[in-house]
């Protein structure tokens, strides 16, 4: 299988880590980093050893640059997709794909249009534990999926930066609530309870510097039960517990982090309990990956990330968002 010639579009952080990521692929390669800033793209080409640097259009417009990986600041993620999708290449976009349901349902549209693969760059969704997660939800491991409770936060000093500016679409559940919302839209998903809208019920919020800072939303999926908490002014656990009519799922660290992946939840029936482990990959290689058999088979999504789960995603913050605004 020939190998993919990916572009960086974002020469920062999220997109070193991308890059080195990309090193466990096996059906990828870095080839190319486009930036604002010219001479950043160089830079960060010569530490990463991509072959060219250049410009976005000058990126976008080169024949040997199959797919784009877009690491720039949320508010810039669907000018940049719709750009590189109408320039031919595939496209893995970093989560969120932008800060509202509609603006990225405009970019799903155009990805339609393009008949070009596009993927949302939710890590954890990716490799054995994800793939062991749907499973035991699709079979009704432990009966029926009753509810679930999901967290990701962590306390950023000082207040400031992209994580605390309202104009750059900072807060906590843009930047690290999504990733509790994704496990609930997949959860529903996976369940059979897919394409219903989230129904908001209580929800706290604390504002720092005009950005949701810290927050808990209860709503419903259907009915499935839903509480999700995030913050960026407090540390808490990355877990969740999807708790079914027979027992629950326990997932202590449900997201992992930007070089491995989860690798054990416990099933937990009354008292007795099983851990489970399965092997651990690179979570962006493998996402990377994702995209890549997507262009080699001719299909313009991945099924461990697809449209309709973006876009529900994108529903279900824009909706938390919205709720914890309300006095």
């Amino acid at each position: 299988m020939t190998r993919t010639r990916w572009a960086v579009l974002g020469p920062g952080v999220i997109s070193g880590d991308f890059a080195t990521g990309l090193r466990s692929s096996h059906l990828g390669v870095l080839h190319a980093v486009g930036s604002s800033a010219p001479e950043r793209a160089a830079a960060f080409a010569a530490e990463h050893g991509a072959a060219a640097s250049g410009a976005y259009d000058e990126i976008l417009a080169r024949e040997d640059v199959d797919a784009v990986y877009i690491g720039t600041v949320h508010t810039t993620h669907s000018a940049l997709a719709i750009r590189a999708l109408e320039a031919g290449k595939a496209v893995l976009c970093e989560k969120p794909i932008t800060p509202t349901a509609a603006e990225t349902d405009l970019v799903l549209a155009a990805a339609a249009r393009s008949g070009r693969p596009f993927v949302e760059a939710f890590k954890q969704r990716f490799g054995p534990f994800a793939d062991l997660l749907r499973g035991l939800i699709a079979d009704r491991e432990l009966g029926e999926p009753l509810s679930l409770v999901a967290g990701f936060g962590y306390d950023q000093s000082p207040r400031t930066g992209r994580a605390f500016d309202p104009a750059l679409a900072g807060g906590a559940i843009l930047d690290v609530g999504c990733y509790p919302a994704s496990l609930a839209i997949e959860v529903a998903t996976v369940s059979g309870r897919g394409g219903l809208p989230a129904a908001f019920g209580d929800v706290s919020a604390e504002w720092v510097n005009g950005v949701d800072a810290d927050t808990t939303a209860h709503l419903t999926i259907g009915d499935l039960a839903v509480e999700l908490r995030t913050a960026v002014i407090r540390e808490m656990p990355g877990a969740a517990v999807l708790h079914c009519a027979d027992g629950d799922i326990v997932m202590p660290d449900a997201w992992g982090s930007r070089t491995e992946s989860p690798s054990s939840l416990i099933l937990r029936r009354g008292a007795e309990e099983r851990v489970v482990t399965v092997p651990v990959v690179q979570p962006m290689g493998a996402e990377a990956d994702a995209v890549s058999l997507a262009l080699a088979e001719g299909r313009v999504e991945a099924p461990e990330m697809t449209w309709a789960d973006s876009a529900a995603i994108a529903r279900l913050c824009t909706g938390w968002l919205d709720a914890a605004r309300r006095p």
